[in-house]
């Protein structure tokens, strides 16, 4: 672990060394800890030991990075099954309840909420790597970083202590009314904040409705987003970019592993994984094998450090897209080339898989519209159909039959779905203050 608290502000790498190393390198990292962390698991995990003993593997025939796939997955449904068998926190966990530190908590959205535990060692080791991620964003000392992220269990909260570890000034703001954040950043000039796309562009707007130009009255020059696809999907990124006049940085984390742990240089060509804490598979979600890097298929998690409670083989239900090419900021680590949406947020219209993400791209990259967009999904006569709200950027709705006819051909051409498209004024769709719910799904018995 790397102490660079005193690193110059003109020093390009947090860890130089790690950062840089050979691909091969990295793989006998990875290799060196994945044999240890698989040990660990199955000596001090109950779940771990049977699930290995059931599928007739041990730690102890692991050779190469390939054969953890011969290892069974786990998922969301077996952390909660889990949970509520050994209650409070499951029998994955690995380490006696003394040794645990410290719990964040999933927001339970999509079921009962899960507890993800941490030792001292795990949370320093989560906090050195976001100072590491900051440092490669362009975070220095000399910042005053607003963390505007929510303190509620939710694992994102800590990632402030890796912006203090760097040295920059932290103000611990959380999910405070827009206003009053508004306040707080022109108060204190923040240089740096992090929030969710969705909500770096409410924010943006609350701004320029109470008079406050984010570009001159602002001192925000980085934006860090999370949570949502949208901070890698350029048109989304550079219409926000434009409205605050600040670059945009994407990182990816869960709750379930920690806080960020994967996050975009000031290159901006993918995310950065941390791949001394995590082995990254990404994988066909039909046939569990591995995709060719540039194509997409479902994001698979080990971990490879974290005692309290190790995920072996965690399915997040997030496709994404990656590259093992070396990014031109020198680091090497293996980068994702974004998250285009969720496997549960998948639409399947006439046969043809599309994304919310899919259609933000071009909502955002036609300045006459606001940016904002909903899909709606209907059942007629067995088949589905697809509308598309989009919202025109004027109050004059001449153009309207245009903007939809464009759009609408702009979706066909790039995703292969014909949607009914309604321009609506502006100001018609709901804003998000955290995540933005993009479909309303309005089939019912679908599988009949």
């Amino acid at each position: 672990m790397a102490h660079q608290k005193n690193a110059p502000d003109d020093r390009k790498f947090w860890d130089e060394k790690l950062e840089t190393q050979s691909r091969a390198e990295w793989d006998t990292l990875k290799l060196k800890l994945l044999k240890s962390h698989l040990q660990h698991a199955y000596d001090n995990s109950p779940y771990y030991r049977d699930s290995f003993d059931a599928a007739g593997v041990h730690p102890a025939q692991v050779e190469s990075l390939a054969d953890i796939r011969r290892f069974p997955f786990i998922d969301k449904k077996v952390l909660r099954d889990r949970q509520t068998a050994v209650p409070p926190f499951g029998d994955l966990v690995a380490v006696p309840e003394r040794d645990i530190v410290y719990i964040s908590a999933s927001s339970g959205s999509t079921g009962v909420p899960t507890a993800s535990p941490f030792t001292a060692w795990d949370f320093d080791e989560w906090i050195d790597y976001e100072a590491r991620q900051f440092w490669s964003s362009g975070l220095r000392p000399t910042d005053r970083y607003c963390h505007s992220l929510n303190f509620s269990l939710f694992v994102g909260g800590p990632c402030v202590l890796g912006a203090q570890k760097l040295g920059a000034l932290s103000i611990h703001a959380g999910t405070v009314p827009s206003e009053r954040l508004l306040a707080i950043a022109q108060q204190f000039q923040a240089t740096a904040i992090w929030t969710t796309p969705s909500y770096a562009w409410y924010l943006g707007e609350t701004a320029v409705k109470e008079g406050i130009d984010p570009k001159k009255d602002l001192g925000i020059k980085r934006i860090f987003v999370a949570g949502e696809p949208g901070g890698s999907i350029p048109e989304t990124r550079q219409r926000i970019e434009a409205l605050w006049g600040a670059s945009v940085y994407d990182y990816y984390g869960l709750s379930d592993i920690f806080g960020s742990c994967a996050g975009m240089c000031e290159e901006k060509h993918g995310l950065h994984w941390a791949e001394d804490h995590i082995l990254v598979e990404v994988l066909d979600p039909e046939t569990g094998t591995p995709v060719a890097e540039g194509e997409r298929g479902e994001l698979v998690l080990t971990t490879l450090k974290k005692r309290a409670r190790p995920m072996i083989r965690f399915r997040t239900g997030d496709i994404v897209s990656f590259t093992s090419e070396p990014c031109t900021c020198g680091r090497t680590s293996q980068r994702m080339l974004g998250t285009h949406g969720r496997l549960d947020d998948m639409l399947i219209i006439k046969g043809v898989n599309i994304f919310p993400s899919d259609v933000e791209a071009i909502a955002r990259k036609d300045h006459d519209l606001t940016g904002e967009y909903r899909l709606i999904v209907e059942r007629e006569n067995h088949l589905d159909r697809l509308t598309v709200e989009i919202e025109r950027a004027a109050s004059d709705s001449a153009q309207d039959a245009e903007l939809a006819s464009r759009f609408a051909g702009h979706l066909k051409s790039i995703t292969g779905v014909a949607a009914q498209v309604v321009v609506l004024p502006p100001e018609t769709l709901p804003r998000a203050t955290h995540k933005a719910k993009r479909v309303e799904d309005r089939r019912q018995n679908v599988w009949s």
